[in-house]
């Protein structure tokens, strides 16, 4: 029995997991246990349980309560705390996903007592180290000794990095492990789209109807927090709403919205709430998500994940971001780089607007990431 400890730390992460953790208990169960660790980075009814309570996710074994705190602290706490757990727990490797800070606790905590790491979401890069994401992938690629990429390019990144993938078992941190595999959240996109075709009433709450809106989210410190940068967002979104005939929904959380009082003017406030086809509701569920998605004609957004989504269902995206670590959906045309920009995410979306024919190719997998997964691990353990 091959024993594995997970760690989660954010929402996203929360998600992912779900993916191997539901291929382990419906398929693997009788070769793989798992213990499962939330730092605590993220931790609220919002941002976690009820996300834990709505996809059936196995509760944390553990949940170390780090809370929020400054990149050092809060990196300090959860190696403190995830070094006591690997000790006590002893397990034949610890699995991290994305590029979170607990991410980075654990790539260190357990590569320094010498517990492999199993990095899912591997090779994914900005190629921007101002962004703290940027350094949490970089180092947890080389700390680990199995790398999963979803993407074709996330593994060239990582050849081009020096990984070789001639590499073969058995497998260390100094002669880790390479492959494609797909994304676990595409798994997760298919197996819950149904299910929030049932269960969720975002729509109708909303008075939404499919293909009939926009869907937005604003969530990026260097968005929220830099006042000429939540402008232009905003000064774009507000350009789209005056000639669209859609509503524009943004499910903000609450620090967003809360930013938008500080940096946006008083103004430019007042605009926005008295744009009656600009929707700002409630932070959403997964499946309320999803449902939104699934259902939007167009998406903005500055969130690696919603950008992968938005491809999952086959709409196109406004990234309202610099760069993205998802550049296969710009090659394809699919999603444009908008930047906070106000005529740049304007002129994107006047772009999407007119265009015919979009094409979106399957680069994230079959569906079944979670379990090529389990059975790389348990090949890697025979040896």
């Amino acid at each position: 029995m091959i024993k594995i400890v997970t760690i989660i730390g954010a929402r996203p992460q929360i998600i992912k997991a779900a993916a191997l953790s539901r291929a382990i208990r419906e398929k693997f169960s009788d070769r793989i246990v798992e213990f499962i660790v939330h730092t605590g980075q993220h931790y609220d009814r919002n941002m976690s349980q009820v996300f834990i309570d709505e996809l059936g996710i196995p509760e944390p074994d553990i949940n170390l309560n780090v809370g929020s705190a400054s990149h050092g602290v809060q990196t300090a706490k959860m190696i403190e705390g995830i070094e006591k757990v690997l000790q006590e727990y002893k397990p034949d490797f610890l699995i991290l996903y994305g590029d979170t800070n607990s991410t980075l606790a654990g790539a260190v905590a357990a590569s320094k007592i010498h517990i492999p790491v199993i990095h899912v979401e591997a090779g994914l890069r900005s190629f921007n180290k101002k962004m703290p994401e940027e350094i949490n992938r970089i180092v947890c690629d080389h700390a680990s000794t199995l790398l999963f990429s979803p993407t074709k390019t996330g593994y060239n990144n990582l050849v081009r990095e020096g990984f070789n993938p001639a590499n073969k078992t058995p497998f260390s941190i100094d002669h880790p492990g390479i492959f494609h595999c797909g994304d676990v959240m595409y798994d997760n996109s298919l197996f819950f789209s149904e299910i929030a075709e049932e269960k969720s009433e975002v729509l109708k709450r909303n008075d939404l109807s499919k293909d009939k809106f926009l869907l937005g989210t604003i969530h990026r410190d260097n968005n929220t927090d830099d006042p000429d940068r939540l402008k232009a967002i905003f000064k774009g979104i507000l350009k789209i709403a005056n000639e669209s005939h859609m509503d524009i929904v943004l499910p903000l959380h609450p620090r967003t919205s809360k930013k938008m009082e500080q940096n946006l003017t008083d103004s430019l406030n007042e605009r926005i709430s008295k744009k009656v086809n600009i929707k700002i509701i409630e932070p959403v569920s997964f499946l309320d998500m999803i449902a939104l998605e699934k259902n939007a004609k167009m998406i903005l957004t500055d969130s690696g994940g919603v950008q992968k989504e938005a491809y999952f269902f086959q709409k196109p995206c406004i990234i309202m971001r610099a760069q993205t670590e998802w550049v296969e959906i710009v090659e394809n045309k699919t999603a444009i780089v908008s930047d906070a920009d106000e005529k740049s995410i304007y002129d994107a979306w006047k772009y999407f607007r007119t265009s015919k024919g979009i094409l979106f190719p399957p680069i994230f997998g079959d569906g079944h990431a979670a379990e090529f997964i389990c059975k790389t691990i348990l090949n890697a353990r025979k040896n």
